[in-house]
């Protein structure tokens, strides 16, 4: 069953490579979406895939890289869109 998480993750998330290793992880386990740097310093994730995959990407998120220091991971579930082709990377500016 296809599902969406929006996924926030709080703590020592930016800066040690958060948004790449989740992208890799994201790919290895078939979900779609995007990954972005915030201006509160979380990573937000957009992600579809199969349900199972996503609680594996959701577990990970909880540890997150080598140098992460992950504090909290909130999860809010949707239906998916189906919007997305692959997973990537979003560089939006952010404004402090």
């Amino acid at each position: 069953m296809l599902k969406r998480a929006n996924i926030t993750v709080y703590g020592q998330v930016q800066g040690v490579f958060y948004r790449s290793n989740t992208c890799q992880k994201a790919r290895e386990l078939n979900i779609v979406g995007w990954v972005r740097n915030e201006p509160d310093g979380s990573v937000k994730i957009i992600a579809e895939g199969e349900f199972d995959n996503l609680k594996r990407l959701i577990k990970w998120c909880h540890k997150g890289p080598r140098g992460a220091i992950t504090e909290k991971v909130e999860v809010e579930w949707e239906e998916a869109k189906g919007e997305f082709r692959d997973f990537e990377i979003r560089y939006e500016q952010i404004l402090k």
